[in-house]
């Protein structure tokens, strides 16, 4: 993606022009430590019982790692900024046309959090535009229920957290903290542990594994004491987390040590759900009410072998059988852009009806 300084990205709109109230636009974005994904859809959109198979979704763009935790405010805003420009750019749309932004962002942690994103954003776009900030496990869930925030959404990717909404607005999150405080269900941690292991097992403090190979065939690296200077020169947790393959490879293969880390992340995954649910209730009363469970992340992906999202599934509808799993159909990112347009419907469908 091409660097803009200042406001140059915005540049293109004198050869775009568009009036307000033709062809209006939503913007929704999901930011995460991975990467960044901008939709832009119509705001002209039916009900929300026919969403499902109507969504008008008219450009996508994609840049690096929004995070402000992980490359800092400046970089963060700088992508956030180009990724939203370049969609608008790419649906042949300028920002008089926007009717409203949903920033779903990994790091929004706090009402302090949103505050500052919405400061800075209200400088971006046209007084008349309603703006949105959310952490990226919202949009999550959105994308899982077609706008609805209800039920429980559990993302694994590089990081992983449990987020949840009661029908009433209640809501509850467990995990999310970053790897330094323990998101040991993610693809980072579960990564991490596997390059301990390998450690562990070089200088003869823990057993030998298969991990040694499969990580090393993967870096092309010839010895352990090599993959000290790798993770050092870049400790970057979508990097560290890339590894993932080798330890499920290795799993697969029947080696101990792996299987007892993805068995670890499956509890550590479990856990998260359970406490969001418990401390909301979705389950009711008698444990058995059913609620959404939504599923998202790379590490939650089926897989023909050792399939960490259907272990997980299988471990918490044991525990609550009104579970229902939900793979979305669409990208979080369709789902903040939906939470956008939910919260300004009605004065778009007056509008569209006048």
């Amino acid at each position: 993606m091409k660097r803009y300084r200042s406001r140059q990205v915005w540049n293109f709109e004198m050869e775009t022009p568009v009036s307000r109230g033709s062809d209006d636009v939503i913007l929704g974005l999901d930011g995460g430590a991975a990467a960044t994904v901008c939709v832009c859809i119509s705001a002209a959109m039916p009900s929300s019982g026919h969403l499902a198979h109507t969504l008008p979704v008219l450009a996508r763009s994609v840049a690096g790692c929004s995070n402000h935790n992980s490359v800092g405010e400046t970089t963060a805003r700088e992508t956030i900024e180009m990724v939203m420009a370049e969609v608008l750019l790419k649906a042949g749309s300028n920002r008089s046309a926007v009717r409203a932004v949903c920033l779903a962002l990994a790091g929004v942690n706090h009402p302090s959090d949103q505050q500052r994103i919405l400061d800075w954003l209200r400088n971006i776009f046209p007084i008349h535009v309603k703006l949105f900030v959310e952490n990226d496990a919202v949009a999550a869930l959105a994308s899982g229920t077609m706008g609805k925030l209800h039920g429980c959404v559990l993302i694994a990717g590089t990081g992983t957290i449990a987020y949840g909404f009661t029908e009433d607005g209640r809501e509850a999150r467990a995990a999310g903290a970053g790897p330094i405080l323990g998101d040991w269900g993610s693809g980072y941690g579960i990564a991490a542990k596997a390059l301990t292991a390998v450690m562990r097992a070089h200088d003869g403090r823990g057993p030998q594994t298969l991990l040694t190979y499969e990580i090393l065939s993967m870096l092309r690296l010839s010895s352990p004491d090599e993959l000290i200077g790798w993770t050092y020169a870049d400790p970057s947790w979508t990097r560290i987390a890339s590894l993932l393959p080798a330890v499920v490879s290795s799993a697969e293969a029947g080696d101990e040590v792996a299987n007892r880390i993805l068995h670890d992340s499956v509890l550590e995954l479990t856990a998260s759900v359970r406490a969001v649910v418990q401390r909301l209730e979705l389950c009711g009363e008698d444990g058995k009410d059913s609620f959404p469970l939504v599923m998202v992340g790379g590490v939650l992906e089926a897989n023909d072998g050792w399939d960490i999202g259907k272990e997980v599934i299988d471990s918490i509808t044991k525990i609550y059988p009104g579970a229902h799993p939900v793979r979305p159909t669409v990208e979080p990112a369709v789902g903040a852009a939906l939470l956008a347009w939910n919260h300004v419907s009605s004065e778009l469908v007056s509008d569209y009806d006048m």
